[in-house]
């Protein structure tokens, strides 16, 4: 079993690493492989809708992470995506990869199990943590809780691993993961597969109204 823990903060040892790194700890002490990647500080592009990505599984775009962890993805069967919060949102970077990683790549991540962490000096937070849960849940995602929202407290690095009830959070989501991927793997064990969605009905908000 693997689980891919996304930081999506420019700083490669601060608050959000801290966080994940504390969830990262329960995972190797379960048996669960880990690895943490860091989006960093070069650019990262945006989703253009173009649509190139249509049934190819990658992104038209070759020059940076997202191709890259889409095809981790497929070879995990849980993530984690931990964001620092700036204006009461996941960070810029991160929610550009993850436009082109879920519009592209869906498939590597449906039915797997997935959580949103995000870290701040005071407010934010749970806002941030909705903005990334959007993605797992419209992607037909487990989303499993903790004890709290997934969120830690810190201004200067590392500074959240002081806060000892995030911290209790991280580890008790973390536990929360494992279960349910455990469980998603023993069901396939025992022929109890993930259901087939339906398709093929699109429809929107616009329609024609009738001249009288």
């Amino acid at each position: 079993m693997k689980f891919l823990l996304f930081n999506g903060s420019i700083h490669p040892q601060g608050n959000t690493f801290t966080a994940l790194n504390e969830m990262a700890k329960v995972f190797h002490s379960q048996g669960v492989e880990t690895e943490i990647l860091h989006i960093g500080g070069e650019s990262v592009r945006d989703c253009i809708a173009c649509g190139w990505c249509a049934g190819k599984g990658k992104c038209v775009f070759n020059d940076d992470v997202v191709n890259e962890w889409i095809e981790k993805a497929h070879h995990a069967d849980g993530f984690v995506f931990a964001t620092p919060v700036y204006y009461a949102n996941a960070s810029g970077r991160l929610q550009s990869a993850m436009n082109r990683m879920f519009y592209a790549g869906r498939s590597a991540f449906a039915q797997k199990v997935g959580a949103g962490v995000a870290v701040a000096r005071r407010a934010g937070t749970v806002s941030a943590v909705d903005s990334i849960n959007k993605y797992l849940l419209f992607s037909g995602m487990v989303v499993p809780g903790s004890s709290y929202w997934n969120i830690a407290y810190g201004r200067i690095e590392q500074e959240c691993a002081q806060d000892l009830e995030g911290m209790q959070t991280m580890r008790n989501l973390a536990s929360n993961m494992i279960w349910i991927a455990k469980c998603i793997e023993l069901g396939k064990e025992n022929n109890i597969m993930p259901p087939k969605f339906e398709t093929g009905e699109k429809t929107h908000f616009i329609r024609k109204i009738e001249q009288k």
